[in-house]
């Protein structure tokens, strides 16, 4: 649990020791790990200078451990306050470099080779966010397709980064992606949907990974990072317009959140571009349910075309708010 703040394994041993034997004191604690003095000494310095364990009053001293809950989310506080304080001494120090050297092009432009490699530059650019994640997505993955998950983003959210999302139809498609999307959803996502180009994500508009090249229907195993420079620029911009063109999808749609108008979750679903076989999952119902529906809908908003169809619902205000 703790190896992750950077504590080692013995001196987390020591820890759980205490929490679940509080009152021990240094010579039982040496005697139930098989530990020496000096050792045991040093990892409860550690461990109290951490602020995870603490003296009882009285003689012998005896040791009790915090709460893991609220010590462990401090220490995280606390080493996430030291992230913060080392990515903006980090910046300083690229910003003081020359202009020659902030802008070579062996440096703006990055090549990644390996599904693997890939799908790990991506978590990393990920988790480098600091306000704002914009994304593209479509197939192909570099990760498993029916395995996408959305941890990292979710985690992304909880730490109030600003996180934009444009999906492909196609994405959508795949066995579990809709709940994926509904969940991420429901932790503050903002997601759309139309027909995307590419895929590419962008982190804080500071840089950018995408497929170096685009072979549907395999996986991702070579990509280009962009960092700050006019094709960055260019990138940023080509998401702007899509996300000004694309479809919202509403929280709403949810399995189990509160149900919205029937007529908003099918015209959405339509709009976007999903086929029927998605908006009968999207929706819980057949797909014979979806074809009348849709049927039902076209005439009394008078469209001839799914098209049509996304363009009166606009008109009449089906949709989502823009």
């Amino acid at each position: 649990m703790l190896q992750a703040l950077g504590i080692p394994v013995d001196v987390e041993a020591v820890y759980l020791e205490l929490l679940h034997h509080p009152g021990l004191t240094q010579g039982q604690l040496a005697e139930r790990g098989g530990r020496s003095v000096r050792t045991l000494r040093r990892s409860l310095v550690h461990l109290a200078d951490l602020g995870l364990i603490s003296r009882l009053a009285g003689r012998p001293v005896r040791f009790v451990a915090a709460r893991p809950d609220a010590a462990v989310e401090v220490l995280i506080s606390s080493r996430q306050q030291q992230f913060a304080v080392a990515r903006t001494a980090a910046r300083a120090l690229y910003a003081s470099l020359p202009a020659e050297r902030r802008h070579r092009t062996d440096e703006e432009l990055e090549l990644v080779f390996g599904r693997e490699a890939v799908a790990a530059r991506f978590r990393q650019l990920q988790q480098s966010a600091v306000d704002e994640m914009m994304v593209l997505d479509r197939p192909p993955y570099a990760q498993d397709p029916e395995n996408p998950g959305n941890g990292g983003e979710v985690e992304l959210l909880g730490r109030g980064v600003r996180c934009r999302g444009i999906y492909a139809p196609e994405a959508l498609e795949y066995p579990g992606a809709l709940a994926a999307l509904h969940e991420a959803m429901a932790a503050g996502e903002q997601a759309r949907v139309c027909a995307v180009p590419l895929k590419l994500a962008i982190a804080d508009r500071a840089a950018a990974i995408l497929p170096l090249t685009q072979e549907s229907g395999t996986m991702v195993d070579s990509a280009l990072v962009v960092h700050t420079s006019t094709l960055l620029d260019a990138l940023i911009q080509l998401f702007e317009l899509l996300w000004q063109h694309a479809v919202p999808m509403s929280a709403g749609n949810a399995a189990g959140a509160p149900a919205e108008p029937q007529d908003q979750q099918l015209v959405t679903l339509l709009a976007a571009g999903l086929k029927d076989e998605a908006i009968a999952r999207q929706l819980g119902v057949s797909l014979r349910t979806v074809h009348r529906r849709t049927g039902d809908l076209l005439d009394r908003i008078g469209a001839r075309t799914r098209f049509q169809a996304g363009l009166q619902a606009a008109r009449l205000g089906l949709l989502p708010d823009a």
